[in-house]
């Protein structure tokens, strides 16, 4: 197990900004990072559902009911759940192609001593998260 502190940094997507796509660009900055939450909705979301190769584009509007995933600059994991004006859920991978209806409030952790990297696990034919401890300098 490898362990580090954590600083968090809370911030707010707009109207129409892709969720993901504005994760991954801050992520590009922290070494190892997590989402702690997220509230808000999406007007549209994409979705890759387990051992799915492509992506399902759904119509909204939803609720984000949970967001979960690691971030590190070349990229990251993100799981999203999801609910419509009837409760119905939806849940998966989430990808671009996913813009905010209302607002996302999202609040990420940052680690620190610690780096994110994938690399190829041939067990699961994915890139898999790999923690690289970093002593601070």
């Amino acid at each position: 197990m490898t362990e580090g502190r954590a600083t968090f940094l809370a911030f707010r997507l707009l109207p129409g900004e892709d969720l993901r796509m504005a994760l991954l660009e801050r992520a590009r900055a922290w070494p190892a990072a997590f989402v702690a939450t997220c509230v808000g909705s999406l007007g549209h979301a994409t979705l890759r559902h387990a051992t799915a190769e492509t992506g399902t584009r759904r119509e909204g509007p939803f609720e984000i009911v949970s967001l979960v995933g690691t971030l590190e600059p070349g990229g990251g994991h993100l799981h999203i759940a999801l609910a419509d004006a009837d409760g119905r859920m939806w849940g998966g991978h989430l990808l671009d192609g996913s813009a905010v209806h209302t607002t996302a409030e999202i609040v990420i952790g940052i680690l620190e001593e610690v780096r994110f990297a994938r690399t190829f696990d041939p067990r699961s034919g994915y890139d898999e998260l790999m923690v690289v401890r970093e002593p601070l300098v």
